[in-house]
């Protein structure tokens, strides 16, 4: 066991309340959500931020002794990496997001440069036992996942949005129907169901004015996939309902074809059942076009409109009427209609 001053935790590690000085142990567990401690070996002028567990964003400088947590990560729009089987001390890991995640990189898309090279240090341990200094590995997450949760909304309303692929807008638009529904007078709670680890979308959602959120990460889990999306889902809506909102805002992070379990969410027939109305997120007509194909033949699901990049103009919004049948307005130039429609739909579905 060795003594370590850290200059950066990462907001994946929040729930772990960690002092900047942590004591480390040489035996790494290679699973997911274990923390780790590393030294950053280079710099970068692209993609060189880390969420801090304060939510603040900090950029990364060669020498800093960073905690994250093992695990992996499939983005087409950053890093593609994966668990690593065994660690030692000495051994090399790269940064595959801002929420701090930790891992050997296997791809990097050319918009975020290479990635952060980091010398692993050690475990970092927690000392849960009261006046005994045993050690264990800390981890992820303020509670672990309990298996075959039954989802109880408890008959609060669900709006979901999906998008047809990362970065098409879906939590501007959930900030922009958290804000209006709350000027509307609606006790909104919000939660964010897939995708890897970084707390920047729930804090956003906050900030709209969403009263409670939760994130996949809250349950220990670092990155989703199709095992556990659907299991996080119904634990974080049963959850989330307990505060009676008047209505639940769910973001399905990365897209509709993308690794982190949003197929699985939305085949499972209970989630499905449990969705007032779902809104597609697109990056242009094309997209928008295949997302609703895509959710009416695979998911049985008829959406309920599309916003995203995809509706930016009018040109946009035009085809995506005329070619999906389907009304469009944009988040973040019309985010009172946006917010206004959803509010429109939960009244239809009260009477």
């Amino acid at each position: 066991m060795k003594s370590v001053v850290v200059d950066k935790i990462a907001s994946v590690a929040q729930h772990n309340e960690l002092a900047s000085e942590l004591r480390l142990s040489k035996d790494i567990p290679c699973e997911e959500g274990v923390l780790v401690a590393a030294r950053v070996l280079n710099n970068k002028s692209r993609y060189n931020q880390l969420e801090l567990t304060s939510g603040r964003m900090a950029t990364v400088n060669q020498g800093d002794v960073i905690v994250g947590a093992l695990g992996h990560r499939k983005a087409l729009r950053g890093y593609s990496g994966h668990l690593p089987t065994s660690l030692k001390r000495g051994d090399i890991i790269q940064i595959l997001n801002i929420g701090g995640v930790l891992g050997l990189c296997d791809s990097a898309n050319p918009d975020v440069g290479p990635p952060f090279d980091c010398e692993v240090l050690g475990t970092v341990l927690s000392f849960p036992y009261l006046g005994e200094r045993i050690g264990v590995p800390a981890r992820a997450g303020l509670e672990s996942l309990g298996e075959d949760t039954v989802l109880d909304t408890q008959g609060v309303p669900v709006v979901a949005l999906a998008g047809t692929c990362m970065d098409s807008g879906k939590t501007a638009a959930a900030c922009a129907i958290v804000g209006r529904l709350r000027h509307l007078g609606f006790h909104v709670a919000a939660c964010k169901a897939t995708g890897v680890s970084l707390r920047r979308d729930v804090l956003a959602m906050e900030d709209a004015g969403a009263s409670e959120t939760m994130i996949f990460s809250d349950f220990g889990i670092v990155t989703t996939t199709a095992a556990n999306g659907p299991e996080l889902t119904r634990a974080l809506l049963s959850r989330l309902a307990k505060h009676k909102p008047d209505v639940i805002v769910l973001e399905l992070g990365d897209g509709l074809l993308g690794a982190y379990g949003v197929g699985a969410i939305l085949s499972d027939p209970a989630i499905r059942e449990a969705l007032t109305s779902v809104v597609l997120c697109a990056n242009d007509p094309v997209s928008a076009w295949g997302g609703t194909e895509l959710l009416r033949k695979e998911f049985r699901i008829e959406p309920a409109l599309v916003t995203g990049p995809a509706t930016d103009n009018d040109v946009g919004i035009q085809q995506i009427n005329e070619r999906c049948d389907l009304p469009a307005v944009n988040a973040l130039s019309n985010g009172v209609a946006l917010g206004d429609m959803v509010a429109d739909l939960l009244k239809k579905e009260r009477s």
